[in-house]
């Protein structure tokens, strides 16, 4: 089975330390072979480690560095692009993830 993980822009991922623990963000620009810009909805664009960041399976189709405007609409319309089971597997990952780091 070959890799499909990538860091690339427009990959979701999980932040899984810090102050964004838990949450969805899209890769937006690699600054170098250990960051990475990334963005979200409802947080502010801010670089981000590597280490900090679990890849999903799922990228959306968006070009470097875009404008919120721009990131928001992508991901509207990546919602019915997206296949249920990967988001599904992902909110199960999530929750397991969760779940262990709490006991």
């Amino acid at each position: 089975m070959p890799f499909k993980r990538y860091v690339e822009i427009g990959r979701v991922t999980l932040v899984n330390y810090g102050k964004d623990y838990g949450r969805l963000v899209v890769i937006v620009d690699v600054i170098d072979q250990n960051r990475a810009l990334v963005d979200a909805p409802d947080m502010v664009r801010s670089q981000m480690n590597f280490k900090r960041l679990s890849v999903t399976d799922i990228k959306i189709d968006i070009k470097r560095v875009p404008k919120t405007k721009a990131l928001i609409a992508a991901l509207e319309a990546a919602d019915g692009v997206v296949e249920p089971s990967s988001v599904l597997g992902l909110l199960a990952f999530v929750s397991m993830y969760f779940w262990f780091s709490t006991s």
